[in-house]
């Protein structure tokens, strides 16, 4: 009986090699019409590839779009990192085109000044609350600078040299309103016509001009004269200029006049000046006006 099985089980699986084989050849016989098992097996196939392929599809396109996404966001900010990178440089090549033709201009002065020891400086602090005072450079005694120096731009007069330490300094500006704060000015008269003598003493921090007192009533000045240093302090040139006549009024007692008097430097965008020590023996020069106006 296990004997009979056995030969049984060995011819059913002949019987299925031979099927499998014939149906193999069968199905690679050229065909116009599709059996209606290879048709079913097909479709089951087909439906299955695309159940698994769609999904996968999907998941592979979001996984790429995510990947897409990422790099872009990488380079919009490297991009940005270097727009900055760019908007900086700008502002320093601005910066160091401003401080070139600042210290050009400055440097200029000097053949001018025949009898000054000019020192370059550069301003390193300024008080917000005493911003039409005082301000700070990076020269003092070691570079020989000394108080009642006077101070300049490449346009014009600012100020003076306060007080000096070892290697730092504070200017006093022609804007301060300090009462001892005086200088001795003359403003330029055309041809055939006298100079006229006066003090700066003051500033009008409203209307952003130089206060000229003491001026001879009875001289007219018209608007846009010269005003320089009048050198008669002793320590300051003269003709350093120092701003122009805007208007002209008489003062409260009638005796004399005053003028405001627009300055030639920007006394509020201050960065490089020049700190300039007269080199003729200051005994030598008759000075009226050290003690009481700053000169």
């Amino acid at each position: 009986m296990p004997q009979f099985f056995l030969n049984k089980r060995l011819i059913l699986l002949l019987v299925s090699i031979i099927v499998l084989v014939a149906l193999i050849g069968f199905s690679l016989r050229d065909r116009e019409n599709v059996s209606l098992p290879e048709q079913f097996i097909s479709d089951i196939v087909g439906f299955g590839q695309n159940l698994v392929s769609k999904p996968a599809g999907a998941v592979a396109g979001f996984i790429q779009n995510v990947e897409d996404l990422q790099n872009t966001y990488i380079e919009n900010k490297k991009l940005k990192a270097r727009l900055d990178e760019l908007a900086s440089l700008d502002a320093k090549v601005n910066d160091l085109q401003k401080d070139n033709k600042d210290l050009r201009e400055t440097l200029n002065i000097k053949d001018n000044l025949r009898d000054y020891n000019p020192t370059q400086a550069t301003v390193i602090a300024r008080n917000p609350v005493q911003w039409e005072e005082l301000l700070q450079i990076d020269k003092g005694l070691s570079s020989g600078v000394k108080p009642n120096m006077a101070v300049i731009t490449a346009k014009g007069f600012i100020g003076k040299i306060k007080s000096s330490k070892q290697f730092t300094s504070t200017v006093q500006l022609l804007s301060s309103n300090d009462p001892k704060n005086r200088i001795s000015v003359k403003v330029q008269g055309e041809k055939g016509e006298k100079n006229v003598f006066g003090l700066i003493e003051g500033y009008d921090a409203k209307k952003k001009m130089l206060i000229l007192k003491r001026l001879p009533y009875d001289v007219d000045i018209k608007k846009g004269r010269n005003v320089v240093t009048s050198g008669m302090g002793g320590l300051f040139t003269e003709g350093i200029p120092i701003g122009k006549i805007e208007k002209l009024v008489p003062d409260q007692y009638g005796l004399t006049q005053m003028a405001y008097v627009k300055p030639s430097a920007d006394l509020y965008d201050v960065e490089h000046v020049m700190v300039i020590d007269r080199t003729i023996a200051k005994s030598d020069a008759f000075d009226l006006t050290t003690e009481k106006e700053g000169e």
